[in-house]
């Protein structure tokens, strides 16, 4: 069955993220909940506005009674009580409560609100209903009130890893409704009018909203009768995305406890991460996280190395507009995007080659010959990169941490296996792009690829320790236990014996934890930390999981891949979408880091590519090789390739695999070819 909007929703009684990481998005605008309140809303980001801390709160008036939605903890009369809610791709629905006796009169609320973030304006919206649970009417009133904090301006350029500082004077009020700071002008529009009787048993619905401008733009007056009209517009943005998501990824379907949750979340990590403001350089815009205002900007080795074939499918046609906007961008000399498509950052990131040729690569396998028109221009950038690289003994010296993993502790530095692994790969599949066009000279870059591989085996492989050196300057030698150096494996530098050396690493107390990867083997004494999930220990980013799982598979370690990625099927029920890292010893997030990121496609690769083994060939081919050694039945549906359909049935000892609705195979596994 296709998924609906109501597929995605999450009960946030079960999520483990912090409570700043819950955010909801338009595509336009996010906006958060103000924690532990009822209706409560704290903080907005609608690129260029930046309003982190703008704040709307609520008091009900009943007969005279206040009654503050401001998550009192106290003992007696706290007033309105949060009662649960549930996070859906365009709404955050919560529940109050307040019963309670004053002057021996029964006052008995329920509140229901919907937090919705505006599409094509800045803002937000909040419909409150309040339903009166007792038989004797009372006399109602809502009152909002509004801070705006010190919303800015910051133009598109200026939207890196942090959300925007905003270091103005708060804001003023400055008329009826409207507020102003230096640069951003707020109207808070309501369609509640004042105190009004509420009869027993029933309900009363108001709508609130702010939306914010740019305080030179021409003043707007908004009528109170627009507020439904904007919530039926991200209504239709969300229903939209997941009408394309219906279109281009296939569907799962499984009895395996947990599987089917844990695609569905990996999905819906990549469609928040879209953004469609028409300022953008493009539409959608793919941010690297953004739902909480940081890294709206679009990271080559996340967007594209972790997420590219999501990204390809989802954005079918405008992929290849998406990639020329890159390469102006000059990957060349930064580490990021932003979404004015400026290039951001320090330097060339190591990663960033090998994701820009990954998704070039990607789209030619799923779009044919378009693309092909890049091909030099990739190719010119690619051979610059080789030739601002000081190289030893046939390999790239990439330098300090800050151009590779960022960890806490040093060691991954210098001459490393991976990324250049990844130039291997790189000349290989350029060379083969070369041969699909019948371009001539580049046969030789096979050979290249070859003494790439050769040289990792030779200099960086130690066959006593079962692992890669790490060779720095001088020759001082670092084992690091990273799972970078899976990619590795991955890429096809490894021997048979040292993919046994390398995968007996992956196992509980060193890699694995209970509910993940650990990216640092807890075995590691000299770079095993916890300050550091993402690249250090005690947890990973959250592509490297899934990702490990399907090189596993990829690899012929099946069982061993599907343990590794069972340990993160928590995610797909307590996180509303996969966050920038996650531990690997408990389920729980860090609270330092960002609420999303666009990697956490990965999940559904390992599914897709792993463990139902589909493999679209560059040259048009696709073949698959289901895992089914897991107990239980899963299928996937609707897998669309070049103009044609997918659909694979797996269940232990058995496969069906079926091509436009007819038959294929059916029997026993192994790998078939189906294109």
């Amino acid at each position: 069955m296709p998924y609906t909007v109501e597929d995605f929703r999450l009960d946030l009684r079960a999520s483990v993220a912090p409570v700043h990481h819950i955010w909801v998005g338009s595509g336009w605008s996010t906006c958060a909940p103000l924690k532990e309140t009822a209706a409560g809303v704290l903080g907005c980001f609608a690129p260029p506005i930046a309003a982190r801390d703008a704040k709307l709160s609520f008091t009900l008036v009943a007969d005279g009674h206040a009654i503050r939605d401001d998550g009192n903890k106290g003992k007696g009369d706290c007033g309105l009580l949060f009662a649960g809610s549930d996070w859906y791709p365009d709404k955050i629905v919560r529940r109050g409560t307040y019963h309670w006796q004053v002057d021996d009169k029964l006052f008995s609320l329920g509140t229901t609100s919907e937090l919705v973030p505006l599409n094509g304006r800045a803002g937000f919206l909040l419909r409150l209903t309040i339903t009166n649970r007792t038989a004797q009417a009372i006399e109602l009133d809502i009152l909002p009130a509004f801070a705006m904090g010190c919303a800015s301006v910051v133009p598109l350029s200026g939207w890196e890893f942090m959300p925007p500082a905003t270091d103005c004077e708060p804001g003023e009020p400055a008329g009826d409704g409207l507020w102003e700071t230096a640069t951003v002008r707020a109207a808070l529009i309501q369609d509640h009018a004042g105190p009004m009787p509420l009869a027993g048993h029933a309900a009363h619905t108001a709508t609130f909203a702010v939306v914010f401008t740019e305080k030179n733009a021409a003043a707007v007056a908004y009528s109170p009768t627009e507020l439904q009209g904007w919530q039926r517009e991200t209504e239709a943005v969300w229903n939209g995305r997941v009408a394309r998501l219906n279109a281009s990824i296939p569907t799962l379907e499984s009895d395996i406890p947990g599987l089917e949750a844990y695609y569905k979340r990996s999905l819906v990590s990549a469609l928040v991460c879209l953004w469609e403001n028409e300022a953008f350089v493009t539409r959608p815009f793919p941010a690297t996280s953004g739902v909480d205002g940081g890294s709206l900007c679009c990271y080559p080795w996340d967007v594209a190395g972790y997420a590219a074939r999501t990204l390809v499918m989802l954005l079918g046609d405008k992929a290849l507009a998406f990639v020329r906007h890159m390469l102006r961008s000059g990957i060349d000399q930064h580490i990021s995007m932003a979404p004015d498509g400026t290039g951001l950052g320090w330097c060339s990131y190591s990663y960033s080659m090998w994701s820009i040729v990954y998704l070039y690569r990607t789209i030619l396998t799923y779009c044919g010959g378009e693309g092909f028109e890049l091909f030099d221009e990739i190719v010119k950038i690619f051979l610059a990169e080789e030739a601002r690289l000081p190289e030893q003994d046939g390999l790239k010296d990439y330098g300090r941490q800050h151009n590779l993993l960022e960890m806490r502790t040093c060691g991954y530095e210098y001459l490393v296996a991976s990324p250049n692994a990844e130039r291997a790969w790189c000349y290989d599949t350029l060379a083969d792009i070369a041969r699909l066009m019948g371009r001539e000279g580049f046969e030789h870059w096979h050979g290249k690829a070859d003494e790439i591989r050769t040289a990792i085996r030779t200099h960086l492989w130690d066959g006593e320790k079962g692992w890669f050196k790490a060779i720095h300057p001088g020759g001082h030698v670092e084992w690091v236990y990273s799972v970078q150096a899976y990619d590795a494996l991955r890429l096809g530098a490894c021997t048979h014996e040292m993919a046994d050396a390398l995968t007996a690493h992956v196992r509980e107390g060193a890699f694995l934890g209970r509910f993940g990867v650990s990216s640092v083997s807890a075995e590691d004494a000299l770079h095993y930390e916890l300050n550091d999930p993402d690249w250090s220990g005690g947890g990973a980013y959250s592509g490297d999981g899934p990702e490990l799982a399907e090189t596993l598979w990829q690899a012929g370690y099946p069982r061993l891949a599907w343990d590794v990625l069972r340990r993160h099927f928590w995610m797909g029920e307590m996180l509303p979408y996969f966050p920038q890292e996650h531990y690997c010893d408990r389920p729980g997030v860090p609270a330092n880091k960002r609420a999303n990121i666009i990697a956490g496609a990965a999940g559904a690769h390992a599914v897709l590519f792993g463990l139902f083994g589909i493999t679209p060939g560059l040259d048009g081919s696709l073949r698959v090789r289901p895992n089914p050694e897991v107990c239980g039945k899963a299928a996937v549906r609707g897998f669309l390739f070049r103009g044609h359909r997918l659909d694979v049935t797996m269940e232990p000892g058995r496969i069906e695999v079926a091509l436009d609705g007819a038959p294929v195979y059916a029997g026993e596994p192994r790998e078939v070819r189906v294109l």
